[in-house]
């Protein structure tokens, strides 16, 4: 039988961005496996260059609609660490606040809109919504909510414009924080109903062997600090990150990739979080993942839409926590002086690490700046995952192959106008 064969399809659906795939088969084995992303560089690092340090968070915002707060957070926290500014107390903790408003509407987002039609076998959430009413309804009430946190603490939904180095233009009421109480609760609730309803979903049996990669607190589940960390031994402060990783140009792709310069590829993302810092989730979570089947470790890429529910459930429960914390502080933010200096953030955006390292000039001007966001960190890692899966289902029908490559490749979520667009898919056969 002839395994000469071509399968190309113009664009992936239910991801952000534009990119190709490239499988090549010989003699019924996969002889090679290319993510191209072919979409132009965006060019925000030089965008940066000659723009004062108060300009990142918001120009940043700009890079991704979906977690622009990512984008924010990691910028004030590398120009913070490199003019030696500490924010500390209840504008801490409004940054934590903030960062669960954009995991709650990125997760369900992923979950309800992009992945789950892949399980039930629909070609979008609007033909699921046929036949899953309740679900999809109940996904976009959940983002909405997050949506309108994001929206009272960063000024507007999308590309907020209220985050600035120091803390925050504006600082809301405690009254303001406690009108969305209600919804929250009620959120919380729908999240554990969609932890179990992801659980329903089948599963190919797909463990694989990775290095996770992802920010380890001493006392809290990561949002915005801590160290990095590795299942395999990492364990180091932010600013030590240029010293064991390393970006590579290929040249099938417009994007870099990351690998970890005494080794190769790693694992950014919801399964490296969970699976490093297991130990740091609330009890309400670490039941919800029992009753569903999950230890405290997961390394099967599919299941990666239940421990995004779980995500969710935790960033409405320390939403919750926070505001009935909460006192309003006497000044939105610290003071800050520009100097020369060099400084590096990172934090959990929903796929993953985002590390950012600026350097200043004594007037506080950017002269340098690096951005590296999650996919492209996890682009080496997909590849090896769409070799090893396809390897196992060569003998399937290509449209069978074709729809299966993309859901692996929606595991992870991927953002490709972050990382520069996705995706075309095509196989050749020998």
């Amino acid at each position: 039988m002839t395994t000469d064969k071509t399968i190309k399809v113009d664009y992936l659906a239910r991801v952000e961005g534009e990119g190709s795939l490239y499988l090549k088969v010989k003699d019924n084995r996969v002889a090679d496996v290319k993510l191209r992303i072919f979409e132009p560089p965006r060019f925000f690092e030089a965008f940066l260059r000659g723009r004062q340090y108060k300009d990142a968070p918001d120009i940043t915002a700009r890079i991704c609609g979906i977690c622009p707060i990512a984008y924010q957070m990691s910028s004030v926290h590398a120009m913070e660490d490199a003019l030696g500014v500490k924010v500390e107390g209840q504008l801490r903790a409004l940054r934590r606040l903030l960062y669960c408003g954009e995991w709650i509407e990125s997760h369900v987002l992923h979950v309800y809109m992009l992945h789950a039609p892949d399980f039930l076998g629909y070609p979008d959430a609007i033909a699921m919504a046929k036949d899953y009413p309740d679900a999809v309804q109940r996904g976009l009430k959940l983002k909405k909510i997050g949506n309108e946190l994001v929206t009272l603490l960063g000024g507007r939904e999308i590309h907020p414009i209220n985050v600035k180095v120091g803390g925050f233009y504006r600082v809301p009421t405690k009254r303001e924080l406690l009108g969305l109480v209600d919804n929250l609760k009620w959120a919380r609730d729908a999240a554990i109903e969609t932890a179990k309803f992801a659980a329903t979903l089948e599963f190919p049996d797909f463990e694989q062997d990775y290095e996770f990669v992802a920010l380890r607190h001493p006392d809290e589940y990561p949002f915005n600090e801590g160290h990095i960390v590795s299942s395999q031994g990492i364990d180091i402060p932010v600013q030590e990150y240029p010293e064991h990783f390393v970006e590579v140009h290929v040249a099938h792709s417009t994007a870099l990739h990351s690998r970890i310069k005494e080794r190769d590829n790693y694992f950014v993302g919801p399964l490296a979080r969970y699976s490093l810092n297991y130990d740091r989730l609330p009890a309400i979570v670490q039941e919800v993942a029992r009753d569903v089947g999950l230890g405290p470790e997961c390394r099967n890429p599919f299941k990666s839409i239940i421990v995004r529910s779980l995500e969710t459930i935790f960033a409405l429960d320390e939403a919750l926590r926070i505001i009935d914390q909460y006192e309003r502080p006497a000044k939105p933010s610290v003071d800050v002086r520009p100097q020369a200096g060099v400084g590096h953030g990172a934090t959990e955006a929903p796929r993953g690490i985002l590390y950012h390292r600026y350097r200043l000039d004594e007037k506080g001007d950017i002269v340098e700046a690096q951005i590296v966001p999650p996919t492209s960190q996890n682009q080496k890692t997909i590849e090896n995952d769409l070799w090893n899966y396809a390897e196992t289902r060569l003998d399937l029908p290509d449209d069978q192959l074709q729809w299966q490559c993309e859901q692996a490749i929606r595991n992870y979520d991927p953002c490709i106008s972050c990382s520069v667009h996705f995706l075309k898919l095509e196989i050749e056969r020998e």
